[in-house]
């Protein structure tokens, strides 16, 4: 591992051990940091797989009660139906807390459900149909707002882990090789002063 090129001073050595041990404490935040995401990234991981069943699941309902309300009323009719029914729908960013931190997610306010035909009409199958989109769209709104948090949260976790790898491969062992280094070099430099001091202590006596 390449080190600093810098001096070998007793100023430089008290900046790198101080920068060593600011890495090494970012290194052991974050690294907690990154366990927090995972951990939370697989629950909300766990959360988007049984939304997606409870979609499957509503999906092989309400699409048989659409063809059948093709089969009893017609394309044209059921055409001709649609237009006449309106629903406002409210679609605005929320913040969601995870693993503490701010998040945007989506939220969808719902309209309540108007049944346009009486069940004793031949449209039966009209408000069948409905009721079960409307459960179906409920489902898929809350598996987006989900996902969305998820995706988030493994953006969170790559950037992190990232950092740790940088931190771990690059900032510390840089910083622990200049920092032994420094230390080897002075120590030598102190050497070399006593054995310096005593010839000319022993010159001196000679003399």
């Amino acid at each position: 591992m390449a080190r600093e090129s810098i001096a070998p001073t007793k100023s430089n050595l008290i900046r790198t051990k101080e920068r060593l041990a600011t890495a090494e404490e970012g290194y052991d935040l974050l690294e907690q940091k990154r366990e927090i995401l995972v951990m939370e990234l697989m629950q909300k991981v766990e959360s988007v797989k049984l939304l997606e069943g409870d979609m499957n699941a509503q999906v092989a309902v309400a699409y048989p009660a659409l063809r059948r309300m093709l089969l009893v009323v017609g394309r044209e009719r059921s055409d001709q139906l649609s237009r006449d029914i309106r629903y406002r729908f409210e679609l605005h960013e929320k913040r969601v807390t995870a693993a503490g931190m701010s998040l945007s997610s989506l939220e969808i306010t719902m309209p309540n459900v108007e049944l346009k035909y009486s069940i004793a009409n031949s449209f039966a199958e009209c408000d069948e149909t409905v009721l079960e989109f409307f459960k179906l769209l409920k489902i898929v709104t809350e598996l987006a707002a989900v996902r969305t948090i998820t995706w988030r949260l493994a953006r969170e976790v790559r950037k992190t882990q990232r950092r740790v790898n940088a931190l771990e491969k690059m900032v510390i062992p840089t910083a622990r090789e200049t920092k032994v280094y420094i230390e080897s070099a002075l120590e030598e430099r102190d050497r070399d002063a006593f054995f310096t001091s005593k010839l000319l202590k022993r010159k001196a006596n000679k003399e």
